[in-house]
């Protein structure tokens, strides 16, 4: 998260996130799964800036104000939907009205948040969002909360929000609030390829449940040696040890998956497979010019946004 100042208003960058990594251990008593999954954030980013705005003069709490717009032209905005929802339903709205009641604040915010990580494509764009609204609106209400109890309130936001606070690569477990950073990691290209359509979170855990179990070794090696793998700067071993436990739910909700899968096997990739629940799905290139030379070639295959991004 990048920040920069101007007078009162305040600017930061909301990074998208990619899981190299993602096991699905059980279902908790609590309804949510316990999770283990290693999270890397990208260049890829919103844009959200924040103006704090003071108490109205009747002294009720200030109002929230959301604006939404897209970094791309109109033409290439696939659907309505490739847009937040405005109001009281936006994350951000959410996140600050939750900070707002928490700590008994009275301000209220002008926000403007631009979006250029695609919605429902297991990126974390929504996520990414809530946090950086969090770190702005703790610096610009004065709050001076410290990341832990920050990182409290995330939780309560959504499973990935904590991550984002926490700034660079992480293994996440619990839900995905417990946050472990991990440093000496290799930076990383990537290509990533996104549908118009979208996955519910939801229909991709039940579909999960319907399906047996998977016995394929002990989830703390495959992590170790992924782990390893990064700061070795080992490609074999990393495109070995990476892997989604999500994925093949994913595929039977949408055949593109499958269709992308084998599109990015034909193609000399480190590695490759779905982010979250999806629907986006990359792989991991040897370099920025890799990077580009495979998405040249997957732009031709019809499958939806191309990007090329790195690990930030």
């Amino acid at each position: 998260m990048y920040l920069r100042k101007a007078e009162f208003r305040r600017t930061v960058g909301a990074p998208a996130k990619l899981n190299l990594y993602l096991e699905v251990l059980g279902r908790r008593d609590d309804g949510y799964h316990e999770l283990e999954t290693l999270l890397v954030p990208l260049r890829l980013r919103d844009s959200l800036s924040l103006e704090p705005t003071p108490p109205t003069k009747a002294g009720r709490p200030g109002p929230i104000h959301v604006r939404v717009c897209s970094a791309f032209p109109l033409e290439s905005v696939a659907e309505k939907q490739d847009l937040p929802p405005p109001g009281e339903k936006n994350l951000v709205f959410q996140a600050l009205e939750l900070l707002r009641r928490a700590s008994g604040c009275s301000h209220g915010a002008h926000v403007e948040l631009v979006k250029r990580v695609p919605l429902a494509a297991g990126l974390g764009g929504g996520s990414s969002d809530a946090a950086a609204a969090l770190a702005l609106a703790n610096r610009a209400w004065g709050l001076h909360w410290d990341p832990q109890r920050l990182a409290v309130l995330a939780a309560e936001i959504g499973s990935d929000v904590p991550f984002f606070l926490a700034r660079g690569p992480a293994v996440c477990r619990g839900r995905g609030e417990r946050v472990e950073p991990v440093a000496g990691l290799l930076p990383l290209h990537f290509v990533i390829a996104k549908p118009r359509w979208g996955l519910q979170t939801n229909d991709v855990y039940r579909a999960l449940d319907s399906q047996p179990p998977a016995e394929d070794g002990s989830h703390a090696d495959r992590l170790a040696g992924l782990l390893r793998a990064l700061r070795r700067g080992s490609w074999s071993e990393l495109g070995r040890w990476m892997g989604n436990r999500l994925q093949g739910a994913a595929a039977a909700l949408l055949p593109w998956v499958e269709q992308t899968q084998a599109a990015f096997a034909q193609l000399d990739f480190v590695g490759h497979q779905l982010t979250g629940s999806g629907t986006a799905y990359f792989g991991v290139c040897r370099h920025a010019q890799h990077a580009r030379r495979l998405a040249t070639i997957l732009r031709t295959r019809h499958l939806g946004l191309v990007y090329v991004t790195r690990s930030c």
